[in-house]
């Protein structure tokens, strides 16, 4: 590792808005118990965090690439990238991650990891084929504490109408319930189609509505038809 790191630290936290105080609280609450003060001395080189802290240091600064950064000596498939393609890269990891869907066979669940098997829709392939939930046609997934334990089945959504909080191709894990209020995202299926919106119920009209603005609202203008599969699990 290069001399600066403490240098280097320093810059992380500052991006991050952390002052000293702070930055050592989320260290602490992590299970690293320093003080601001062992934090100065990191940072002026006075002393070095050991390898347990330097790993938890960089989690909490988002420090991705810890070789490139710390080294100049980055991985092959992050070389190149600046710190938004590096971010990217780990934000499309973390999305594998929690499809279940690539998950290693030979890796053991963590104790405490509650595995499940939930039904895998995808919302482009169940288009004019009927109620999506008495379909045959989906995907066996197992899961653990990283879906929500409310999550009754997931889809898969396709397109960008629903950026930026969710993604082409995603896993959307949705707690099934028949009713939803004003403003909640969840399943719907309308006229033989099968949706992913948010739910825009108020005096005047029924609406699914995208979360990108320039995408036109489904006009509902016979709710009773409308079948409300579930809402977006927490």
């Amino acid at each position: 590792m290069q001399s600066n790191l403490g240098d280097i630290i320093c810059s992380f936290r500052k991006k991050k808005g952390l002052s000293q105080r702070n930055f050592a609280a989320l260290l602490s609450k992590r299970g690293v118990k320093v003080t601001n003060q062992a934090v100065s001395k990191w940072e002026s080189g006075a002393s070095l965090p050991n390898a347990i802290q330097f790993l938890i240091i960089c989690d909490i600064l988002d420090i991705i690439d810890i070789s490139g950064v710390f080294s100049n000596r980055s991985f092959d498939f992050l070389r190149g990238l600046n710190d938004d393609g590096k971010r990217l890269v780990a934000e499309y990891a973390a999305m594998l991650l929690d499809s279940g869907l690539y998950d290693d066979p030979t890796i053991e669940a963590p104790r405490g990891t509650k595995i499940r098997t939930l039904p895998v829709y995808d919302l482009e392939s169940a288009v004019k084929k009927g109620r999506l939930l008495d379909l045959t046609d989906y995907v066996p997934t197992r899961v653990g504490n990283e879906v929500p334990l409310s999550a009754n089945f997931g889809v898969i959504i396709h397109g960008d109408s629903m950026e930026p909080d969710y993604h082409d191709g995603q896993i959307v894990w949705i707690h099934q319930q028949p009713k939803l209020e004003h403003g909640d995202v969840g399943v719907f299926t309308y006229e033989g189609t099968t949706y992913f919106k948010r739910l825009r119920d108020r005096v005047g009209g029924t609406r699914l509505q995208s979360i990108d603005s320039t995408y036109p609202d489904i006009i509902v203008t016979t709710p009773e038809t409308m079948v409300t599969l579930g809402k977006v699990a927490e």
